[in-house]
């Protein structure tokens, strides 16, 4: 009985501390990227978007004609 009373002792802190003391020692590990390196990868990422963006629009208006013209059969 006394191990379970001694148990509860040591066990007084909310578990929500130790989570956000573990998110706050992650948060100190990361290594943002440089000025440099985010505009290459935002420049990147709206290039990418663009060229997709494109190819739907174009793959739309086909099957859109492809579409219309099995209908109008």
């Amino acid at each position: 009985m006394a191990e379970s009373t001694e148990k509860a002792k040591t066990k007084t802190k909310p578990a929500k501390f130790g989570f956000w003391k573990g998110v706050k020692a992650e948060y100190k590990k990361i290594t943002w990227p440089d000025k440099e390196t985010t505009l290459k990868q935002s420049i990147s990422v709206v290039a990418i978007s663009l060229v997709i963006g494109a190819l739907i629009a174009v793959l739309d208006l086909l099957i859109q004609y492809g579409v219309n013209f099995i209908t109008s059969i």
